[in-house]
């Protein structure tokens, strides 16, 4: 038994098979005897992508649509390209070398191609040729590609990237382990939306032969244990089973008002990336939504989702809601969410950088896309917007003449919205707490985003796990910026809540209640936790 400690970021004990997601590594030149029996070898493996790539599109068009699914339709045309095929058995044949040498080299050559064109379509494509050359690499390998079993598994990685996790298929996870990460990275978040176990920052990347082990991943103790002896295995089972048994106590408290024993009521909403997530929504009895990230739409597409799959996608979501607020964040693309189709150029430090806001008001084109499609969709149900990174009213003076053309636009067009839908902003960066005075008499409420707020009061990076003792976010300095933002707020006459990750601490629930926060925001396994701890106040 081997045992890992790191940081316990979303609570619950998994057990299971691993999954290890190695990162895209070159592969090692062999010479080889016998070019034509590894020719035949890269054909079975080629076979063997293709039948998975169908597979995965399968699974993808019936969970998330086929728009999403497309996606599998691209990489098996790649698989099956006449000059990709000729160049990995080109190299064979002409350099008497391994299969995975040749795949290597050719997606590189390939990837610099697609990188080096002016159009930002063609620059992703770079990521698509890279990321079937590892399947193809994998199913070159002795094992089984990861995860092909169809087994529920736990995923082990140095990290995970937001797009990464964004095509994850829920079902298939059991719970997270990273040797990286942090509290805030985009991988806690996710496990605790899906409500996974999950520990980041071991300190050791996962090991190869570790695939397939049984593993445990004590989320709440920060502890993950391969290849357990039988007595730590019964062990956790009972732990996994007393868990199990305390989350569904709490399904008690649903439909029970989140209201302090002397009457003070507060919102409590939910955290969700994508209509599916709607189903823990509804488990955990969330009041509304409170955020929802609608960059995930464009971390799961290949080119800018056009405006009726983002108008599907929201409409879906306020129906579901039947009139229950839903508050969408326009895209906060940039800083650890990259995606390649922007065309966005490297910057030394993308976390102070050209991000969310800043990328809508100066590609409108994108921006005016997602507002028709969240506008159409407030027709359907109780719609906000919610502007994120804002530093200035100037940025929501522009924010709004934009909406307001918009707006215009679809009346042109005779499409119904909301004609009063509410505008809000995050308050995440230290300008927008000064400014919250004059802000507030701007939007229609404030949302709180904890995470950014507490990187940027306190200078420390949320991706790098070397500031955990630095990036407390119980820090004074911070909660003091949130009781500045709640007091502005209500002085001018507008409500003010929490939708960062900080908002499930129940270490600060009473805190927060002191502070006359309106509503909070939660991943969905959080909300009855939360619930119960403010009825106990």
């Amino acid at each position: 038994m081997r045992e890992l400690r790191g940081t316990g970021v979303s609570a619950g004990i998994a057990i299971g098979p691993v999954k290890v997601l190695e990162e895209a590594r070159q592969a090692v030149r062999r010479t080889v005897d016998d070019p034509r029996a590894e020719i035949d070898r890269f054909r079975q493996a080629q076979q063997v992508s293709m039948d998975q790539l169908a597979k995965l599109r399968e699974d993808t068009a019936a969970r998330l649509g086929e728009d999403k699914a497309e996606l599998f339709d691209t990489h098996r045309l790649m698989l099956k390209d006449p000059d990709y095929v000729e160049g990995v058995e080109g190299l064979i044949q002409s350099d008497k070398v391994n299969a995975e040498y040749a795949v290597d080299a050719t997606a590189q050559r390939f990837a610099a191609m697609f990188a080096g064109m002016d159009s930002p379509y063609m620059q992703a494509r770079a990521a698509d040729v890279q990321d079937v050359s590892r399947r193809l690499i994998d199913n070159l390998g002795s094992g089984a590609q990861a995860g092909q079993d169809g087994r529920p598994a736990i995923v082990m990685a140095s990290d995970l990237a937001p797009s990464q996790t964004a095509q994850m298929d829920p079902t298939q996870v059991l719970g997270f382990a990273t040797s990286q990460g942090s509290a805030n990275s985009h991988t806690a978040i996710l496990a605790r939306t899906m409500g996974l176990p999950a520990v980041i920052g071991l300190g050791q990347d996962p090991r190869p032969e570790d695939q397939g082990l049984t593993a445990i991943v004590d989320g709440s103790q920060g502890l993950v244990l391969i290849d357990p002896d039988q007595k730590t295995l019964e062990s956790y089972k009972i732990r996994q089973r007393e868990f199990r048994e305390r989350v569904q106590l709490l399904q008690e408290l649903k439909g029970k008002p989140t209201k302090t024993k002397e009457g003070q009521e507060v919102h409590l909403y939910a955290n969700i990336g994508r209509p599916s997530d709607l189903d823990a929504v509804e488990a955990n009895d969330a009041e509304g939504i409170g955020l929802f990230r609608s960059e995930f739409l464009y971390l799961e597409s290949e080119d800018f989702p056009t405006e009726e799959s983002q108008f599907q996608a929201y409409k879906e979501v306020a129906q579901r809601m039947g009139g229950k607020p839903v508050i969408i964040r326009t895209l906060d693309i940039g800083a650890d969410k990259q995606v390649g189709y922007f065309g966005l150029e490297h910057e030394a430090n993308p976390a102070l950088g050209y991000r969310a806001i800043r990328i809508c008001l100066t590609r409108p084109e994108v921006f005016k896309v997602q507002l028709r499609a969240i506008l159409r969709a407030s027709a359907f149900g109780n719609i906000s917007i919610m502007l994120p990174m804002i530093t200035s009213t100037k940025e929501v003076d522009q924010a709004r003449a934009i909406i307001d053309q918009v707006m215009e636009e679809l009346r042109g067009r005779g499409e119904d919205f909301k004609e009063d839908i509410q505008v809000g902003i995050m308050v995440e960066t230290p300008a927008s707490v000064v400014m919250a005075p004059e802000l507030a008499r701007k939007v229609d409420f404030f949302s709180i985003g904890t995470n950014d707020l507490t990187q940027y009061t306190l200078a420390c990076d949320r991706q790098n796990p070397n500031l955990g003792q630095f990036a407390d976010p119980h820090s004074p300095a911070v909660l003091r910026m949130i009781r500045m933002a709640v007091d502005a707020a209500h002085q001018a006459g507008i409500w003010c809540g929490i939708c960062g990750e900080l908002g499930a601490d129940r270490d600060l629930t009473a805190t927060f209640l002191d502070y006359g926060l309106d509503e909070l925001s939660v991943s969905p396994a959080s909300v009855l936790p939360v619930r119960e701890a403010i009825r106990a106040r």
